[in-house]
Order: C-alpha cells, then sequence, then structure tokens
C-alpha cells in the first residue's frame, strides 16, 4: 500500500510525508497524526494548515476528512491553536 492509498493523502502532502521519514501507511500509524502533522511543520512546512491537519487525521482513521466526527474535528482544533 502506497501513502497516497489512504484518504486525503495526494502527491503533495505524500511528499510532505516523505520528506519527514514516513515512507509508508505503517510508519504514519506508528507516529500518528499528531506527532507526524508536528514534524511536517517543524521540518518542511511551517505553514502546513488546519486542513492538512484533518487531512492527516481522516487518514489515519481511513475516513474523508469530512467525515470526521465533531468531537474529534473539535479537539484537533484545540492541538493546533495551542502550537
Amino acid at each position: 500500500m502506497e501513502l497516497t492509498d489512504l484518504p486525503n493523502i495526494g502527491p503533495k502532502l505524500a511528499e510532505n510525508l516523505r520528506r519527514v521519514g514516513v515512507d509508508t501507511p505503517e510508519r504514519f500509524q506508528e507516529l500518528g497524526t499528531q506527532e507526524t502533522f508536528l514534524r511536517i511543520r517543524a521540518q518542511v512546512d511551517p505553514t502546513a494548515c488546519f486542513h492538512q491537519l484533518t487531512a492527516l487525521a481522516g487518514a489515519a482513521a481511513g475516513i474523508p476528512k469530512k467525515a470526521l466526527p465533531q468531537e474529534d474535528k473539535m479537539a484537533l482544533r484545540a492541538f493546533f491553536d495551542s502550537l
């Protein structure tokens, strides 16, 4: 399975993932959404936005980001706003 086989992961986000050492879906699952996002922000794209965070969360859950439960989105927003 490739990174782009995950929901919400297009070529650009897949490239960001590879640039921070996440080259397989399994490695992504090991690190988790928040750690992966922090690495992208620190090493690749300091302007990575909330939408990228929700895309990662959806990919981790195997669902489109629009299908994330509202409580998950609220927790992600709180995490994002704390950065």
